[in-house]
């Protein structure tokens, strides 16, 4: 079958420099990333992408499983031209697309920031048995509730599970329409976080050293394994925890989230400034 070439992804966009791409969560979008961007624009050429289904960028476009990599090429198209350096940051569901992108694009990558990043096939790779079955049962939710179209009954648990008990009940009318809305995308990108295949210790090989991964040492049990997986696999890799920000910090925290990604990327932007002056 021939290549399908994603539509053009739609980003909002800041700053003049080296270019940071931001890959936003699920049921969120790059609006997400307005005050990340304001802190970097004075150094970076800052580019926030809407993935399928959100902001002006279109809807998966058929019932075909998603992947990962179908998501990465999507990213892809807002590349600036002639992007040779590339920075990425990724939250949740973007942490996992941009760890897919950073592979596709190899030593282009100058340093790759992941944000409670989600690949939760590698519970299951790695005998990791109640976090999987935690995250499977949500997933379950999220697909036997939305293929009835019951949006609201999808919407309400998921965002209790990763924002809390009580998130659902706490939130505004017109916020709870908004996210509802905006939960139709997840439904295609469960398939992308439960049907990749590449195992820990290639990621290790694949992704950049320069690699940052933040977390909360008491978010939920999933992302919590990941981390540990992640961290036996890839010792190399820069690892920060922010207690008490859960899930959700780089949105309802980004005082505890975005000074850890600025200084990184700053620190990376040297190094590798430095690296190709005595190349």
């Amino acid at each position: 079958m021939p290549l399908v070439l994603p539509p053009k992804a739609d980003f909002l966009e800041a700053g003049s420099g080296p270019p940071v791409m931001l890959v936003h969560s699920s049921v969120s979008g790059a609006r997400q990333w307005r005050r990340l961007m304001d802190e970097l624009k004075d150094d970076f050429h800052v580019r926030a992408v809407n993935l399928y289904g959100y902001g002006k960028t279109p809807p998966w476009p058929t019932d075909a499983a998603q992947s990962l990599d179908d998501q990465a090429r999507l990213v892809e198209t807002a590349l600036p031209a002639n992007a040779d350096r590339v920075f990425l940051v990724g939250h949740s569901f973007g942490g996992s697309v941009a760890m897919k992108l950073a592979a596709r694009l190899s030593g282009r990558v100058a340093g790759l920031v992941l944000l409670e990043t989600n690949p939760f096939y590698l519970l299951k790779q790695s005998g990791r048995a109640d976090a999987f079955s935690e995250i499977m049962d949500l997933r379950n939710w999220v697909k036997k509730f939305g293929w009835m179209g019951e949006w609201g009954t999808v919407a309400e648990r998921f965002a209790d599970y990763w924002g809390g008990a009580g998130s659902w009940e706490n939130m505004p009318p017109e916020r709870r329409h908004a996210f509802t809305e905006a939960m139709k995308p997840n439904y295609f990108e469960w398939d992308a976080v439960m049907e990749e295949t590449t195992p820990a210790e290639q990621w290790a090989r694949l992704l950049p050293r320069s690699t940052l991964l933040v977390s909360d040492p008491n978010t939920v049990l999933p992302i919590r394994e990941l981390t540990a997986i992640l961290r036996r696999s890839s010792p190399m890799w820069t690892y920060k925890e922010i207690a008490g920000g859960g899930h959700m910090a780089p949105l309802t925290r980004p005082d505890l989230v975005n000074p850890l990604v600025r200084s990184f990327l700053r620190s990376q932007l040297c190094h590798d400034s430095a690296s190709l002056m005595h190349a």
